[in-house]
């Protein structure tokens, strides 16, 4: 059954539009579209609900205007005011005098209609017809950009241009603020290997291509993750009954793995910050294929047992991710999550050992490189570890490239050597450790998520597909201990001496809880790592020992490092001080090499 979209569709905070259907080029067009109309009739429910003085004003100046009526006729007087002054306007009609005679109120009322649509997170989408060159043409990508700027701008001028006709004088600083879209995608529908089970995805369109307006600042319900994610014995059809006019998918690269990514409208902007996360997949890798992974975000089913669950499609080869319709799961973390649980799980059926941790590669200026991972559950210090080293040996590193940032997999070259792969173009940050010089280069792209919360967070672009998936050899594989103190008889960084010390420290994986997620004190997660490694630990134990037998065996020098950020005061200077010792064993290796 072909599913035939609105034109736009307002829910939860968010305004998604088919720029299509929706296509203004003129004020004129603008102020008289269906979609201003309703923003209209939304913002005056707002105003009236709570008693503001704005919806006073309004109802006293146009006593004789039914309830109903009121945005279309405070719709008439921008239309007016779009291309005529209010003395203009008055002199042609008597009828808006009232209004337009307290030109302040009036100029207050407009500014906060402006505000409340720019409160909406704001979404354009343009759907190309199946199995057509739309989608892969760079022109009609330039044309798609274009659509998004010229709206844009002229949301702005027409803004402008009422404000200035009302008060007679045009403003002395005009702030440039996104007044468009905040993001967009262009879809298209494509033809893939899709199971009968799965049968009501075919219609649903796959994003081709996304655009942001950065600074992109988003508010979720949720601020952390909670739960686990359970595996489900058996897939029955009914819990994946949805409706396809409401669903979109982002089809990610998630490392070597193509991952089919359906998420509900009402999830549009969790799921679009994605782009700065995953590489979208390319065409060759969606037509006529089978992904790896499908994960729908969004489900009803009340049949759904918990809200986080995943399944093992052995017949059709691949792994399936559920996640419920919920408030709970209105936060980045599940996308990020259960995808990469999704990845572990198949990296274990491929031989690979899958880290939840970070991997960089050091280059120095006199010639030396190193390539070091650090493990470490949420809060462990990963991230803050590389970025203190980034800061503090400028002078002697050249070069620091991101394999990975959370999470990865280790696996063996042709000559046998332990490589390291990556899944993520970019990093989901916690701000509330990071100081200011600690802040990736690409923050200006980023998208930010509760700033103004504990455990807020920013989504940014930290390398290149390429990197991810080349394989890059081990020289040092860390533990990031977040939970112990340095003094003259325990240094931040310790080497272990065998496979079965360093394999029971990793496996231990004890750690300060920093309330990224709801867990609290000291706590132990099997490896560093909830997804994946706990559902099939046999397989996971297996192949563990198999690695860091072989890292031992080839010379990777295997430890661990006390990053101290779980201890109250050392949030900044014990990973500082850890990326101090971490420099100067780099600098030993390099020398011995």
């Amino acid at each position: 059954m072909v599913t035939v979209k609105k034109p736009y569709v307002i829910t939860r905070g968010k305004v998604i539009f088919d720029y299509s259907t929706i296509y203004c080029e003129t004020p004129e067009k603008l102020l008289k579209s269906e979609l201003f109309l309703e923003i209209v009739e939304r913002f005056i429910e707002r105003i009236a609900s709570r008693g503001s003085s704005l919806f006073a004003f309004l109802r006293d100046k146009s006593p004789s205007v039914e309830r109903g009526r009121m945005s279309v006729y405070l719709t008439n007087v921008f239309r007016l005011l779009s291309s005529h002054t209010a003395e203009e306007i008055s002199s042609m009609n008597s009828e808006f005098d009232p209004l337009l005679s307290e030109k302040e109120k009036l100029f207050e009322l407009i500014e906060e209609l402006y505000n409340y649509w720019r409160r909406f997170e704001r979404f354009i989408y343009l759907e190309a017809p199946q199995r057509s060159a739309y989608a892969k043409n760079s022109l009609h990508h330039a044309q798609f950009i274009k659509s998004n700027e010229e709206f844009k701008t002229l949301v702005l001028y027409v803004y402008r241009r009422i404000s200035e006709n009302l008060i007679g004088e045009n403003p002395r600083v005009y702030r440039q603020l996104p007044a468009g879209a905040n993001m967009g995608m262009l879809l298209e529908k494509v033809s893939w290997n899709c199971p009968e089970q799965y049968g009501n995805l075919r219609n649903i369109p796959f994003i081709r291509l996304t655009l942001i307006e950065p600074p992109v600042i988003l508010y979720p319900a949720m601020n952390t993750r909670k739960g686990k994610f359970e595996e489900l014995p058996e897939l029955n059809k009914d819990l994946l009954s949805l409706n396809p006019g409401e669903w979109y998918c982002y089809p990610a690269k998630v490392g070597d793995l193509t991952a089919f990514i359906y998420f509900h409208q009402d999830f549009t902007s969790l799921a679009l910050s994605m782009c700065n996360l995953f590489e979208i997949a390319a065409y060759e890798d969606i037509e006529d294929k089978s992904p790896d992974i499908i994960m729908l975000f969004g489900l009803t089913s009340s049949a759904l047992p918990s809200n986080t669950l995943f399944y093992e499609d052995k017949a059709a080869n691949m792994l399936v991710g559920l996640v419920r319709h919920r408030e709970e799961v209105d936060y980045f973390g599940y996308f990020k999550k259960m995808a990469l649980t999704l990845h572990n799980i198949v990296m274990l059926k491929r031989n690979r050992l899958p880290l939840h941790g970070a991997m960089v590669c050091i280059k120095l200026k006199d010639g030396g490189s190193a390539n070091v991972i650090i493990i470490g559950d949420s809060g462990a210090g990963k991230s803050e570890t590389i970025e203190a080293l980034r800061n503090l040996a400028d002078e002697y590193i050249c070069e620091m490239t991101i394999i990975f940032d959370d999470m990865g997999s280790i696996g063996l070259d042709k000559n046998g050597t332990v490589v390291g792969y990556g899944t993520e173009i970019g990093a989901f940050v916690r701000l509330d450790d990071l100081q200011s010089g600690y802040a990736y280069e690409e923050i200006d792209r980023s998208i930010f998520m509760n700033p103004d919360k504990i455990n807020a967070r920013l989504i940014m672009p930290i390398t290149r597909y390429h990197h991810i998936v080349k394989g890059y050899p081990v020289n040092m594989f860390l533990y990031a201990n977040n939970y112990e103190q340095v003094n003259d008889d325990v240094r931040a960084i310790e080497f272990f001496s065998s496979p079965e010390d360093a394999l029971a420290t990793f496996r231990n994986a004890a750690r300060l809880a920093k309330g990224t997620t709801d867990e609290k004190g000291l706590v132990h997660t099997y490896f560093a790592n909830p997804f994946g490694a706990p559902q099939r630990k046999e397989e996971h134990e297996k192949i563990a020992k198999q690695y860091f037998e072989r890292m031992f065996t080839t010379g990777v020098k295997v430890g661990q490092i006390r990053t101290r950020l779980g201890i109250g005061g050392f949030e900044h200077t014990g990973p500082k001080a850890a990326s101090m010792e971490l420099f100067n064993e780099i600098r030993k290796f390099c020398s011995r090499k």
